[in-house]
């Protein structure tokens, strides 16, 4: 595939550490992953996305870099990641590098040295400010929870993490900052990487240190200079090569969006965007139990649709990441397994039937739920930790708190590919990091091969249709009968040609909307029309 086409490729996401294990310590490593490239080429995706291989304590699952240039020893070494390179190379699938440079670990040695020494050159890397009184110098809040300030009594100075507090913010406005940064992804461009995802990019440019009415958001997201620093970046890196980007976007834009990936601004290719997996927050509250709000789904996902495609930016498009909870658990049916087959089929179509660079995650491509823990001993994550402490300090039910974990917390998505009905679901030949969802024996890439009907090859259809048809990939978008309570309706339009999209998202069989015709030739169909009615999760793509 040659560089200008790289919108109408397929990502494929991999969390190395629940991927493949090749050396029975329970975790995935690099070598697991050049295992399943086969796999992978059978899929039939462009790329395959890593999420960090750095050094790192791991204290956030490797988005804690302390050294850019090193591959964690868990995952292997920097051999291991110049064969996947070659090896994914030869089978025409381009390898993207995850890579987080608004944050570093605090086992970084660029701020040990700052920390060390208040008169270190390093300690202009990080936001170290002094309060005025007792208090931090602001009142803004970690997004892990507790205030986004670190106090060190040696020098009497605060420290800024907008995360874990043991990811210390980079000082961008530093311009010695900004370009030992650029070495660092000029290094990995040399070493033959494709394509890069920028972690909360848009988190570069920090605003003024003042308190804040709410917690401190509007100061730094987005902020002042981002775009000026993601030019200057794209300038000095990967702007002239050809490689596909990626920034993920916290609480962003669509206005902010369309600057970052317009190609004239010379900024990023794509972003990733979350609005529309707040659609089961409580009045914007991630720790909340909640069903899907349907409409507000449609709402946010055709503005952002339509809003990015008259501004000339570009969406990356995904129901699931590594962050995020199981798809078909959380939008579709996975009760039984008739209504977790149809309901993922339909989930997948309706997403990569829809503008931009659709994202596969691990797992998603043959259904895979949440794994319904029901003991805080089963959770990893740092966030879901925390959110647990926090809610129970502040008087929560234990069941209460273990629901919403259950629908919300990030372990849901990082538990290891199912790849076989045997030990451990083929993942590891020890003892797994994290538990495996009971529902293996079912639900494995082995089983799903060999079923002509399995979701993984309704994923594989939708592929080769987006290779095949430019409508998918540089078509409009129409948004139809927004109104209906049960299905999601939509067009896509590109030279003369139209494809009518119609999903079901309920169970039930729904009667198709009077005045809509759906004639012409079938691309997609999953679950009958008989009467003028669509089966329960069915779906329906055909062209006009």
């Amino acid at each position: 595939m040659s560089q200008k086409d790289w919108r109408k490729s397929v990502v494929y996401q991999i969390y190395p550490k629940s991927f493949n294990d090749t050396t029975g310590n329970g975790e995935g490593d690099l070598q697991g992953i050049i295992e399943k490239l086969d796999y992978i080429q059978y899929l039939g995706v462009d790329y395959i996305w890593l999420t960090p291989v750095y050094e790192s304590p791991m204290n956030d699952n490797g988005y804690d870099i302390s050294n850019y240039y090193k591959i964690n020893e868990q995952f292997g070494t920097i051999e291991d990641l110049e064969m996947l390179v070659t090896e994914a190379h030869k089978k025409d699938i381009k390898v993207m590098m995850d890579i987080v440079i608004n944050h570093t670990s605090t086992e970084h040695e660029w701020f040990k040295q700052a920390y060390a020494d208040k008169h270190s050159p390093y300690r202009d890397y990080y936001f170290f400010r002094k309060s005025a009184d007792t208090e931090p110098p602001t009142n803004w809040e970690s997004k892990f929870g507790g205030n986004a300030w670190k106090y060190d009594a040696k020098t009497d100075e605060y420290y800024l993490h907008l995360f874990d507090v043991t990811q210390a913010d980079l000082n961008w406005d530093n311009p010695e900052v900004r370009r030992v940064l650029y070495d660092v992804i000029n290094y990995w461009i040399g070493f033959g990487i494709d394509g890069f995802r920028f972690d909360v990019i848009n988190l570069i440019s920090k605003g003024e240190f003042k308190n804040s009415e709410k917690i401190g958001k509007e100061f730094y997201t987005d902020g002042p200079r981002v775009h000026d620093y993601l030019h200057e970046m794209n300038r000095h890196t990967f702007g002239d090569k050809g490689l596909m980007t990626v920034g993920e976007m916290s609480s962003t834009t669509i206005d902010h969006c369309i600057k970052y990936t317009a190609p004239d601004r010379q900024e990023l290719s794509s972003v990733f965007n979350f609005h529309h997996l707040k659609v089961d927050y409580v009045d914007g509250e991630k720790w909340s139990n909640a069903k899907l709000d349907f409409h507000k789904l449609k709402d946010i996902l055709m503005e952002w649709q339509l809003g990015i495609y008259e501004g000339g930016g570009w969406n990356a498009i995904f129901w699931c990441n590594h962050d995020q909870p199981r798809v078909v658990t959380r939008f579709g049916d996975d009760t039984s397994e008739p209504l977790r087959k149809q309901s993922a089929k339909m989930l997948a179509t309706v997403l990569h039937m829809l503008q931009g660079t659709p994202y596969i995650y691990q797992g998603e491509e043959i259904g895979m739920t949440d794994p319904g823990f029901d003991d805080i001993k089963q959770y990893r994550d740092v966030e879901s930790l925390n959110a647990y402490d926090n809610l129970k300090a502040a008087e929560y039910d234990e069941q209460e708190i273990l629901t919403m974990l259950g629908q919300k917390s990030r372990d849901n998505s990082r538990t290891p590919v199912q790849w076989t009905a045997g030990e451990n679901a083929g993942f590891t030949s020890g003892t797994p990091w994290i538990d495996i969802p009971s529902n293996f024996d079912k639900i494995n890439v082995e089983a799903a091969i060999e079923d002509e009907q399995s979701i993984l090859q309704t994923y594989r259809h939708l592929i080769q249709l987006r290779h095949k048809h430019d409508i998918i990939t540089y078509g409009s978008i129409e948004p139809l009968f927004m109104d209906h309570n049960e299905l999601f309706i939509y067009k896509r339009h590109y030279n003369g040609e139209s494809w009518l999209v119609v999903a079901n998202f309920s169970k039930e069989r729904v009667e198709i909307p009077e005045g809509l015709e759906i004639n012409g030739q079938v691309m997609i169909q999953h679950g009958q029309m008989i009467d003028s009615q669509i089966d329960g999760f069915g779906v329906i793509v055909v062209a006009q």
